[in-house]
């Protein structure tokens, strides 16, 4: 078992909130985490048929059971109704940690905490691993990488690591990477996503998943996507929050605080996990992906889910905006910490061109911008200062 950052965040609000709510994409590691941070707490599966149908016949003599236990509820959005009735248990006995509840449909399962357990839980989520677990590291958020003491090179080659992507199970058991994903594919994307929204058209809704993994890493044109797709803009749009709600994309905003007229408004779509984008696209060795058009793209939303992993699993709310404007300046990633704003650029190349900091000197140098300096993450393995800017290696270290 790889330890996760997240460990410490869910340990120490289960010490303070009557209530944790874990979310995140299947296979995540999720079910994990939790017996391994609480392992006094009783445990039940609401995917398990006998247990869920107990619990949707009679959930006051489910709970009623359950009331001298501290529990933890896995997958608890199969049985959305029993939020209210935790609601009311928790007026009758709310001490610290008393239910922990999981789920992988965070759609459904944060309209029932938000409706019943306002004020009551703490909400965390967990992605895949990132590197830094991948490798046993510390946590580094995007301060930190500004200060951060050179740590050495890991053994995998990074297409090779970019390729297998980052589910736990993955690099637990050994797996082969385009097998498991296919299987992931076929009961979580095509499955449960699809029954959150009732989609009949299984072979567009299949050809919409595999075009939105072609425009990982570049600004959403919805448009554009809908037409490719051959279905209407709002049947993309709510097939694409089906993919949000599943935490397999994210969109980053264009950041508010222009410095400059004439912005572009689009947000930019990564996707959350590069492995699975490598198996929808078709690549299926690092090789292929080495090579592929669409390395650089994939290299960038791998740095950005990176930066996503980062803030989630310290339990913070994820600030990550990108910056565009009409003349064709940009900025991949902003990391906003309220008080400061980091700017990171994305180079796959291994060698770091002169001209690779130009954006990041154009973009401080605007009139109004408070920040100087910056990140650079690149393909190579050199970290050094260059012109007040950080540049990093590949992994991040």
């Amino acid at each position: 078992m790889y330890d996760r950052h997240l460990a410490p965040v869910l340990k120490a609000q289960a010490s303070n909130m009557p209530v944790v709510t874990l979310i995140g994409p299947r296979q995540s590691g999720k079910t994990t985490l939790v017996r391994h941070v609480l392992p006094n707490h009783r445990y039940l599966s609401l995917e398990r048929p006998d247990i869920r149908q107990a619990a949707l016949d009679d959930p006051l003599s489910f709970l009623d059971d359950l009331k001298q236990d501290d529990v933890i509820l896995d997958e608890v959005q199969r049985v959305p109704n029993l939020l209210s009735y935790i609601q009311v248990e928790l007026d009758e006995r709310p001490r610290p940690g008393r239910f922990i509840l999981t789920g992988s449909q965070n759609l459904l399962l944060m309209q029932g905490v938000s409706q019943s357990l306002a004020g009551r839980t703490s909400v965390l989520k967990l992605l895949p691993l990132s590197v830094a677990e991948l490798l046993g590291r510390p946590l580094v958020g995007a301060a930190d990488l500004l200060e951060q003491t050179p740590a050495p090179p890991p053994d995998q080659e990074r297409w090779e690591m970019i390729w297998r992507g980052f589910y736990p199970r993955i690099h637990d058991q050994g797996l082969d990477p385009v097998r498991w994903l296919a299987d992931y594919q076929r009961t979580y994307v095509e499955r449960d996503l699809r029954d959150i929204l009732r989609v009949m058209d299984l072979d567009g809704f299949e050809r919409f998943v595999r075009l939105t993994a072609a425009r990982t890493g570049t600004e959403l044109n919805l448009a554009d996507l809908a037409q490719d797709a051959g279905i209407s803009q709002p049947t993309a749009r709510s097939w694409l929050t089906a993919l949000r709600v599943g935490s397999l994309v994210v969109l980053l905003q264009p950041h508010h605080q222009s410095f400059r007229k004439r912005l572009r408004k689009r947000p930019k779509l990564h996707f959350v996990d590069t492995g699975l984008v490598c198996y929808l696209l078709g690549i299926h060795s690092p090789g292929v992906l080495a090579s592929h058009p669409l390395r650089g793209a994939i290299f960038e939303t791998y740095v950005v889910a990176e930066m996503l992993k980062a803030m989630e699993h310290a339990g913070r709310e994820p600030t990550l905006f990108h910056w565009r404007d009409a003349t064709g300046h940009e900025i991949d990633l902003i990391v906003d910490l309220g008080a400061s704003l980091i700017p990171l650029e994305v180079k796959a190349g291994r060698t770091v061109a002169s001209d690779a900091l130009d954006d990041l000197r154009w973009w401080t140098g605007l009139g109004g911008n408070p920040t100087r300096g910056g990140l650079l993450v690149h393909g190579g393995l050199q970290r050094q200062s260059r012109h007040g800017f950080v540049i990093l290696p590949w992994y991040l270290g």
